[in-house]
């Protein structure tokens, strides 16, 4: 009896300060930080990626589930996943050297292709089959190709994975979401057209807005990479040189989003032109490095308070065949795409595995269909945002470990070592996986020291 009453008062207590500090923004993050590792950490137990226990620490923490982190903090924290998409963005747009590119872009535009059409076709015809609306499982396709980079980013930075299936890796993720956008416009045009509509717009007009807004994403990474090359291809301390960069990403993003465009392929656009402007500039990554754990841990944690698990049951059977119709549509359209390129036995058998996360893009795309005129009235609206919720829950979830199988199985991921030995030869995770992509042998530490304790040029513009 006494043990019951002690029982009940102790979770009298638990509940009354969690109403205390229910709203309180601060200890949201907090918690939200602290959640994701140890999440982490008995992800790590479980043989499992660090960042699996990062999303299902905030969806346990979200308001799906105990609610200590409520929908009014989420919202106020929604710069989070911009900043952390940012510095994943540069960091995938880093990997692509010039001299890279001559030798893997052709593969890597045959492999994006193949598995984008072969997946918006998986499920397109699937949805169809099982009585989904043709306009209904048009749209859904085009959206079903969409894939997530940060999973990829993360897990690859963790393994310290490096090699062919890496390097095809990064660029199919760093292809698809342009594409993904491109065939969208076209698919919504096509899709407005069988819907009808007193106020549409004309098929041309939707086909070339995400031409605009790819072109103009791109230019603005062009000049936002140039002018970040300027100020710190002679800066010599690294603490200049991540404040610099740091503001860039923002700026970017900030300017990116309020015109309404892509800040995912303006950031990547400015990665690629900083690592190519200069030699000097391979360090850039280097330097970001040790802002990647607080921050891929906020940000996926917040990724996990906004899975809601209740849209699982809103699905039915629609969702399970789209679910199913992309995984396979995924894999194979990798595996036909990287036999067609004459790819690696290990990057056609594995390659699929890790394209199968799904997050910012695919919702920002549904939000697109929900907010365009045409397709509001449409009975079956509701269920296909529950479908793309349901699907992003699912490969979100299941999406990390299926990445991290591919890379081990492939033999592009490396043991890790302790931190003592990674400071005494002055690696990282970061910098192995940059590296081995631009074909640079990691700087030593001695180096870097070397020109972090000399001090600035009288040039102290930092420019050449």
């Amino acid at each position: 009896m006494v043990q019951s009453a002690t029982m009940i008062a102790i979770f009298d207590a638990i509940i009354a300060f969690r109403d205390l500090v229910h709203g309180n923004l601060i200890f949201g993050v907090g918690a939200l930080l602290l959640a994701g590792f140890v999440g982490g950490k008995l992800a790590s137990r479980l043989k499992l990626p660090t960042i699996s226990g990062y999303i299902v620490a905030g969806l346990v923490l979200g308001p799906s589930m105990l609610n200590v982190v409520p929908d009014h903090i989420v919202e106020s924290l929604a710069p989070v996943p911009h900043i952390a998409l940012g510095l994943i963005a540069i960091t995938i747009g880093s990997e692509f050297r010039i001299a890279k590119l001559k030798q893997t872009g052709r593969n890597i535009l045959i492999i994006t292709t193949f598995q984008l059409v072969i997946t918006f076709a998986a499920v397109t015809v699937g949805l169809t089959l099982f009585g989904a609306p043709l306009p209904m499982a048009l749209l859904l396709g085009a959206i079903a190709s969409a894939t997530a980079p940060a999973a990829t980013v993360a897990i690859a930075s963790e393994l310290r994975a490096r090699g062919p299936l890496v390097s095809t890796l990064f660029g199919v993720v760093a292809l698809d979401d342009a594409f993904a956008i491109t065939l969208f416009g076209f698919v919504m045009a096509f899709a407005a057209a069988m819907v009808g509509g007193t106020h549409m717009h004309s098929p041309v007009t939707m086909v070339l807005h995400p031409l605009r807004e790819i072109v103009i994403s791109i230019l603005i990474g062009l000049a936002a990479g140039y002018i970040v090359h300027r100020l710190v291809v002679n800066r010599r301390r690294s603490n200049e040189v991540i404040v610099v960069v740091l503001g860039f990403v923002l700026l970017t993003s900030g300017i990116t989003i309020s015109i309404n465009v892509s800040p995912l392929i303006a950031n990547m656009v400015m990665g690629f032109v900083i690592v190519n402007m200069s030699p000097k500039n391979s360090r850039v990554m280097r330097i970001l490095e040790p802002l990647s754990p607080p921050i891929y841990a906020a940000f996926f944690a917040l990724a996990g308070t906004e899975l809601d698990i209740r849209t699982l049951a809103a699905t039915g059977v629609l969702g399970i065949v789209y679910l199913i119709a992309r995984a396979i549509g995924k894999y194979f359209g990798a595996y036909v795409g990287a036999s067609a390129a004459h790819e690696s036995p290990a990057t056609r058998r594995y390659l699929g595995f890790a394209l199968l996360p799904q997050a910012g893009v695919a919702i920002g795309l549904i939000l697109v269909l929900q907010d365009t005129t045409q397709f509001t009235h449409l009975p079956y609206m509701g269920q296909m945002v529950n479908i793309v919720l349901a699907s992003i829950l699912v490969n979100e979830v299941l999406g990390p470990p299926l990445t991290k199988y591919a890379l081990e199985a492939s033999g592009s991921a490396r043991k890790k070592r302790g931190a003592a030995q990674q400071r005494l030869d002055g690696s990282s995770p970061q910098t192995d996986v940059t590296a081995s992509h631009l074909g640079a042998a990691p700087p030593r530490k001695s180096d870097e020291a070397e020109r972090d304790t000399r001090p600035d040029d009288t040039n102290d513009g930092g420019t050449s």
